[in-house]
Formats: C-alpha cells, structure tokens, sequence
C-alpha cells in the first residue's frame, strides 16, 4: 500500500539526481506522493532540474525560486496555489555559502555579508516559505515541513564554517516553527543526513576522505545513501511521523554517536 497516495507537495532544492532533494522526490513519489518542483533562476538551472526530475516521473510542475527574494518567494507559492490547491508536505533542501569561506582556518575571516547571505538562504528561506505554507496546509488539516541539515551544525567540521552555523540556525528555526505551527497540525523537523557528495559539498574544502570514514568508523560500517534520506523523509512526509514535530533526525549511519 503506497504510504502517500493523495498527498501533493512541493520540493525545494533538486540541482541533479545525486543532490538529497532528488532521492526525497524519487522515494515520495515511489510512494504515491505528486510532487511539484521549484528551482534556482535562469534556463540553465531550469534544465538541469528538469532533467534530473524526468529520471522519476513526466510532466514534473516547476517553477523558478529565489530564496533570497520575498517577491519570488510570493510568486512561486501563488503559483503552486493556483495549480495545486492543496500542500501536504514542503521539502526545503537548499543552502548556500561562498565557497571562498569554505576553507580551513578561514571562518574568523568570513566578511559580514557571506556570513548573513549563508543564514538568510539556508536558514531563513525556511521561515519564509514555513509562513506562506501555513494557510494552505491548515486548510486541508495540516501538513509536514522538513529541512536538510548536517552535524556540522553541532560538532566543528573542518571547512564547513560558516555552513556549520548556518544549520544551526536552521535546527533552531526548525524548534521555533514546530512550536508555533502545531496548532495548524503542522509538523516541522529536520533531517541530518550524513556526508554525501554531492554539487553542495564539493563546495567544502576538506571533505575528500569523509567517505572513507565513514565506511572504517561509522557502526553500520558504510557510508549514507540518498535513499536512506529519501525513505526517512517518506516517514516524515506519512501519517506514520503524526506525533513528531521539531525534531532533528540523524541518518547518517550512526556517525552522530562517534566521540572524537
């Protein structure tokens, strides 16, 4: 029995068929799930996702998004409103950093503007797009809001700096927007994946032998799968997670629970 038959949602964040975004989408729609798609500005990205999303299903909706633009932000969830009428989950997996900053002993260095250009779109886009969910999702008796973090949000990874503290951020939007939406029946949680390579984190200076840690150290003795992210995410998407709200969940193959 498919786990959500009936639901529509929006995916934020698919950039190719390696990226989180793509293995939530593929393992949604496995499931029953209609997903609408929204990607960066310009023909190129609109390709690119395009022809990433034809791998799972056709005639994929897509629109372009501009985290970091409330008039883009506006537009795109009018337009799913228009077309849809209904949101049961919202998949937000975007972040952005300046790769320049993404560099060992560079974080103190980090110029004010990359470091709230880093928060603003990796972490307050999901306040903004949480805001203009809310009405549609109560109108139908609630929904499902999940994110993308990594543990570098908790524990220093080298590198990832100004990233870190902007998923930290995120996880604690996550907390604030789980405790103000739960009277809509609105669940909000993120999902802390672990390391895999993707367009994103080959931005990050440093992580060329993190698959090979996590195959020596990590307890299920391998590295994540997109699918492992995909079908946590169905979970969070069904009526299996009703009662889960402002948690953060480690699929990461147990790095999480390593000391150092």
């Amino acid at each position: 029995m498919s786990l959500l038959a009936g639901k529509v949602g929006l995916v934020v964040g698919v950039a190719n068929d390696r990226s989180y975004a793509w293995h939530i989408a593929k393992s949604l729609t496995e499931q029953g799930a209609q997903c609408a798609y929204a990607h960066l500005p310009g023909e190129k990205n609109a390709r690119r996702t395009e022809k990433a999303i034809a791998k799972i299903h056709d005639n994929a909706w897509l629109a372009p998004c501009d985290a970091s633009s409330d008039e883009s932000l506006d537009e795109l969830f009018a337009a799913y409103e228009k077309d849809h009428g209904r949101l049961d989950f919202l998949v937000h997996s975007i972040a952005f950093a300046d790769r320049e900053w993404l560099q060992p002993r560079m974080f103190a260095k980090t110029p004010r503007k990359a470091y709230l250009d880093a928060i603003d779109i990796s972490a307050y886009s999901l306040s903004a797009m949480a805001g203009r969910s809310i009405d549609l999702m109560a109108k139908n008796g609630g929904g499902s809001i999940m994110a993308m973090s990594y543990y570098g949000s908790e524990k220093v990874i080298q590198g990832y700096n100004i990233m870190g503290v902007a998923k930290a951020c995120l996880e604690a939007t996550t907390r604030y927007l789980a405790a103000e939406l739960g009277e809509h029946n609105i669940r909000v949680n993120t999902i802390s994946g672990g390391f895999l390579r993707t367009l994103a984190s080959s931005a990050v200076s440093g992580t060329d032998r993190m698959d090979e840690a996590a195959i020596k150290h990590a307890p299920l003795k391998r590295g994540v799968d997109g699918s492992d992210v995909g079908k946590t995410a169905v979970y969070l998407a069904s009526d299996l997670s009703s009662g889960v709200t402002g948690e953060n969940i480690y699929v990461d193959c147990g790095m999480n629970i390593l000391g150092g």
